[in-house]
């Protein structure tokens, strides 16, 4: 999982823009143009807009290829109240809430509001979504699978920790609701195994078919499985 950081300062705030986490969802330019342009350079002048719409837009960013820290005293992202996981159809796992993705050993790798996962396999920066599946063609309807257990809690808050399993599932655990692309339902529970090597019959949750085809989360070949 690499970083490629840029920072805009601008009197009031400053944007910065991880290259590697952006997949192009397109919320920036479409939501506030005159200060995200690609066809500029610097392509965001954080002084173009008011100050809060700036940070508004930021994050709306579902990825958090796009963080902001305010230099004028106002305020900073609040966590949400709730993690929430939403699977998009054909496309990566988005998690909003206080995420804290670790190692099996306990390592932090990342702690953040905005992230997207990958669950096609072919991300070059595992366990986050570099937009691969568009490459190889990744179908996956965001309709709702049949969990293994969903105990239907009431509460989503506290911190929702991300485990990549070595060759294997991404391992969830805390409180969280998963949203689907027909919002005709959802799950709430507090622990999961979600498929990210892009072959299970039963997404967005894992049945082990990462093993009957040799999946290899080390693996950065961007190659579909």
């Amino acid at each position: 999982m690499d970083e490629d950081s840029h920072s805009y300062s601008g009197d009031q705030i400053e944007v910065s823009y991880d290259v590697n986490r952006c997949i192009h969802a397109r919320e920036c330019v479409q939501g506030l143009p005159a200060v995200f342009d690609p066809d500029k350079r610097p392509w965001i002048d954080p002084d173009n807009a008011d100050v809060d719409d700036v940070a508004d837009v930021v994050m709306e960013c579902p990825t958090g290829a796009l963080q902001f820290d305010r230099t004028d005293g106002g305020p900073e992202e609040p966590v949400p109240e709730t993690n929430v996981i939403t699977v998009w159809p054909d496309g990566p796992l988005y998690l909003r809430g206080a995420i804290e993705i670790v190692t099996q050993d306990g390592t932090t790798l990342l702690e953040d509001t905005r992230v997207a996962l990958c669950r096609c396999g072919a991300s070059e920066n595992k366990p986050l979504c570099d937009n691969s599946h568009v490459d190889v063609d990744f179908e996956a309807a965001g309709t709702k699978a049949t969990a293994e257990s969903d105990t239907q809690t009431e509460d989503n808050d506290g911190v929702l920790t991300v485990i990549p399993m070595p060759d294997g599932p991404v391992q969830i655990q805390g409180q969280f609701e998963i949203r689907y692309a027909d919002e005709t339902e959802t799950t709430r529970d507090s622990s999961a195994a979600l498929c990210r090597c892009g072959g299970s019959e039963n997404k967005p949750f894992c049945d082990g078919t990462h093993s009957d085809i040799a999946f290899s989360s080390d693996d950065q070949s961007g190659r579909p499985r």
